[in-house]
């Protein structure tokens, strides 16, 4: 308990799933933290009053993250209302098309590289902003939740694949940028974690049953399984820890392109 007392974390796309279990966690540790969705208020107001519980601060906002503007106003009402943060977990993501290259449109494209890629550079853009007002860096840290297609292929989903791997590329280069201010930035890659992102499978018994087959450990991953990493990459106990992905799939991985 209390590893991040005091602290002020802003957890992205995390009204459901693997956020909702990071933003829960970390106020557990006793960080404040502001929430946010897109479309869930009903859910992400749910996790405010989750979160209350540990008599911590919190608040949710509505924002999409891969509208510059957004993201701005995001980051002006939560330096009004917090001041300083600690702590940006990257977490709001979309999924694949399941489209081969030569029938997806630009449309399609953009819509899951401005969400997944786009999204995480406006978000540590601005919060970069708040090291430089705040003259903060040391100890503060981004976490991205990236995918394990970050390096693991599949075809028909080309646009996710290139944004996680993209995310994966972004993070390093922060990281070697803010290295000499002991500012860490990591990733977190998952594989089949079980969210809502993956209803297609977990309600589909058959298809479960057939990824629980495939993965070496025989199940999915529980969104705290993820979060449980991401409170370590969070806390004082990573220090010295950056531009590095932390692979959390059960092994998955490791079977390669074809996993």
């Amino acid at each position: 308990m209390d590893t991040l007392k005091g602290k002020n974390a802003l957890v992205t796309g995390s009204s459901s799933g693997i956020g909702k279990a990071i933003a829960l966690l970390f106020a557990k540790e006793g960080a404040n933290v502001i929430v946010t969705y897109h479309s869930g208020k009903e859910r992400a107001d749910e996790v405010v009053k989750e979160i209350s519980q540990y008599g911590v601060k919190t608040k949710a906002y509505g924002v999409d993250v891969a509208a510059e503007a957004d993201v701005k106003k995001l980051f002006a009402m939560v330096d009004e209302e917090f001041g300083d943060l600690n702590i940006l977990v990257n977490n709001a993501g979309i999924n694949g098309s399941g489209i081969p290259v030569e029938d997806m449109s630009t449309e399609i494209w953009d819509r899951v590289i401005k969400t997944n890629l786009y999204g995480p550079f406006f978000c540590s853009r601005e919060y970069l902003q708040y090291k430089k007002k705040y003259k903060t860096y040391k100890g503060s840290r981004i976490i991205n939740v990236t995918s394990i297609h970050e390096y693991v292929n599949v075809p028909g989903n080309a646009n996710y694949n290139a944004s996680k791997s993209g995310m994966r590329n972004f993070a390093y280069t922060m990281a070697l940028e803010l290295a000499s201010r002991e500012m860490t930035v990591n990733n977190i890659a998952p594989g089949m974690i079980l969210t809502p992102i993956n209803e297609k499978v977990i309600d589909d018994p058959k298809k479960l049953q057939a990824a629980d087959d495939i993965i070496p450990f025989h199940r999915g991953g529980d969104p705290m399984e993820v979060a449980q990493v991401a409170l370590f990459l969070a806390s004082d106990a990573s220090s010295y820890v950056s531009g590095s992905t932390y692979t959390v799939d059960g092994c998955l991985s490791i079977l390669g392109p074809n996993a």
